[in-house]
């Protein structure tokens, strides 16, 4: 669940040498033709090479579970503990955006509602209040242009479009639409603070963290200069760092419930800088101070109060500004860069619609009745618990794995599931160190898993010889790396031999 947090001022986008392999997998739904049917020799010695190359892998793996299944006809079938319960790290992923895809629709967009109230006077002061409607969307943030505030920037144009140049009023955040704890109950308290446990809510800034940074002083013995980006009070900081002559260390800690984050250790006086993201603990308090700095630094004041609300007072006032987010952008950052945080914001948002509660159970039962009554997998072969795959209540087989890919592969959206996986070799996704030679790279559509103990992959991947296949490789009881050498074999001899 590594995060490479550069900034890219577009979608992320598919090489040209994947573009071929794309092109032979948007046979989804017999849109195209598939290759032709092989023989049965082929199918048989591709069986021997997989049970010979699983074996010699179990052997340093033995809670290791494997299925390959071939796409439009399944002349091969391949199986190993197929039906054993496993833990799926970030595989967990591939269902909850597989059921946002294909419940929300592929044309869904996140709609963040921005709305006023009061009477405007003609010296641009608004006696009134500002108010935003949060709708889940988890893009809110810089991770498109390097600028946090940018959405909000456009916030303050339609205002001052307006007339508005003061809010005399309070803001209210209307946040109702996510209900229960911002973390879920499974995961480990002591990691709180780090971005991979960010805190979900329906209104959210920045990926719900802080960007701290530290650089040594200029002369030994001072302090080191720490900053937080953006800059506003979300966080306190106790400065506890030293600066030294050379080298550069220092510990964050972050209680669950605090603000406090205390910083330790030594930087290299004028090094640095040196980054480390930290999360928030009440993501709504910590969006209504970036919106509120955000339209300071756009000439517009809010004098009155914030207010955080499950729902707003009396009618909807008159709207101002939406800010749209497509559904099909947030799978890519998910499932590309394994981001823990857009995945349970899609699963809350799945609770709130289909279950009509936006929380951990909500979106356990949305996610699971989808997995289970549309892609028809059995509910002895799987069990939901959050959307990302933190939690180690979660188990899936690979049977079930691969036969949700299956259902995938043959939607009418089934393209759109395929471009939100990594490929291999794809830069700053999490496939990009992983089978980058020919004839692997482009040709390896797959989510990356691993939590500590467990390394999954599961998608899909195109042979030599044309034919595709739906695969998943689950490992459990062993390192990351360890499981990614196992993977990445075995997925040589199914692109090498197919």
């Amino acid at each position: 669940m590594h995060r490479r947090r550069r900034r890219r001022p577009a979608l992320l986008r598919i090489a040209a040498g994947a573009l071929v392999a794309l092109g032979a997998l948007v046979a989804l739904g017999g849109t195209l033709p598939l290759a032709a049917q092989p023989a049965a020799e082929p199918v048989a010695a591709l069986d021997l090479l997989l049970e010979g190359a699983v074996a010699r892998e179990a052997r340093a793996i033995p809670n290791m579970a494997v299925r390959v299944v071939e796409l439009g006809g399944r002349h091969l079938d391949y199986a190993y503990r197929a039906d054993a319960r496993m833990v799926p790290a970030s595989n967990q992923k591939l269902l909850t955006t597989a059921a946002a895809l294909s419940l929300l629709g592929p044309g869904y967009a996140f709609e963040t509602e921005v709305g006023m109230r009061g009477a405007l006077g003609a010296d641009g002061v608004l006696a009134g209040d500002l108010a935003v409607r949060g709708a889940g969307d988890p893009t809110i943030s810089g991770r498109e242009n390097g600028d946090p505030y940018a959405a909000f920037r456009r916030w303050a144009a339609a205002l001052r479009k307006r007339g508005v140049q003061q809010v005399d009023g309070d803001l209210y955040l209307e946040h109702g639409l996510f209900t229960g704890s911002v973390a879920h109950p499974d995961w480990p308290p002591e990691q709180r603070q780090w971005w991979y446990e960010a805190p979900v809510a329906a209104l959210s800034f920045n990926d719900n963290c802080q960007l701290l940074r530290g650089w040594g002083a200029s002369r030994t013995g001072r302090p080191a200069i720490l900053e937080l980006v953006p800059r506003v009070d979300a966080l306190l900081l106790r400065n506890r760092v030293r600066t030294v002559k050379r080298g550069a260390r220092w510990g964050v800690l972050r209680e669950p419930e605090s603000r406090l984050v205390d910083v330790t250790g030594a930087l290299a006086a004028g090094g640095g800088p040196l980054d480390v993201w930290v999360t928030v603990p009440d993501p709504v308090a910590y969006f209504g101070l970036a919106l509120r700095a955000a339209l300071l630094e756009e000439g517009i004041a809010v004098m009155g109060e914030t207010r955080q609300v499950e729902r707003l007072p009396g009618p909807w006032w008159e709207r101002v500004h939406v800010h749209r987010s497509l559904l099909v952008s947030v799978l890519e950052v998910t499932n590309k860069r394994s981001q823990n945080f857009y995945a349970e914001s899609l699963f809350k948002l799945l609770g709130a619609r289909f279950c009509g509660e936006g929380s951990w159970g909500g979106g356990a039962r949305a996610v699971g009745d989808f997995v289970a009554r549309k892609a028809g997998v059995p509910r002895d072969q799987f069990h939901v618990v959050d959307g990302s795959g933190l939690s180690r209540n979660d188990w899936i087989t690979a049977r079930a794995m691969t036969q949700l890919l299956e259902h995938m592969f043959r939607q009418r959206w089934g393209i759109d599931f395929l471009r939100s996986l990594p490929y291999a070799g794809e830069p700053e996704a999490s496939l990009h160190e992983r089978l980058t030679a020919p004839p692997y790279r482009g040709n390896v559509f797959a989510k990356t898993g691993t939590i500590g103990g467990v390394s999954a992959l599961s998608g899909y991947a195109k042979a030599r010889s044309g034919r595709l296949y739906a695969f998943s490789i689950l490992a459990n009881g062993t390192s990351a790396w360890q499981g990614r050498l196992a993977q990445d074999r075995l997925v040589a001899v199914l692109v090498d031999n197919g």
